[in-house]
């Protein structure tokens, strides 16, 4: 047995984290009510965009939805693997196209109508409380622009023998 404490057992933003996936797990009981099978809350605004846009590389797709090329090269991958989306050779060697599949097609104006419900469920629930997590947000960036969270968990590892 190790003296060493788990420093995971203890998180203060694991309600935030907690309160995210049980959102969107009642999302996809949604859809699973209606009958959409195997889609994660969490492709919905790639396959929004695809629908709007058209077919884009991962790149163009990364930029539009504010990822990086490896976390949406990942996401594509396993929405191409569930038969959301379909890939093709892009302008370049390295570059891929993803288009929506025909699976994808035939709900993409559902998860549309989900997108404004939810929208508009979370604006409700952000009038009904004092102190929305917009401004929870806009709060936490104004002091993040003072200091970085880099450079704050640095200071904080900078007396730790174990970081040494």
């Amino acid at each position: 047995m190790s003296d060493f404490i788990d420093p995971t057992d203890h998180a203060v933003w694991r309600p935030l984290w907690e309160l995210q996936a049980a959102l969107d797990a009642e999302i996809a009981r949604l859809y699973a009510d209606a009958r959409i099978e195997g889609l994660k809350p969490s492709w919905v605004k790639e396959l929004i965009k695809l629908h709007v846009h058209g077919p884009m590389t991962i790149a163009q797709l990364a930029s539009a939805v504010g990822r990086t090329h490896s976390a949406l090269s990942q996401k594509v991958s396993a929405m191409r693997a569930a038969g959301w989306v379909v890939t093709s050779p892009g302008p370049d060697a390295r570059a891929k196209n993803v288009g929506l599949s025909e699976k994808s097609r035939h709900v993409v104006d559902r998860l549309a109508a989900e997108w404004r419900a939810t929208e508009a469920v979370v604006q409700e629930i952000e009038d009904l409380i004092p102190y929305g997590m917009n401004r929870v947000v806009r709060d936490i960036q104004e002091v993040l622009a003072r200091k970085s969270f880099r450079d704050r968990i640095a200071e904080k590892l900078a007396g730790d023998p174990a970081w040494e």
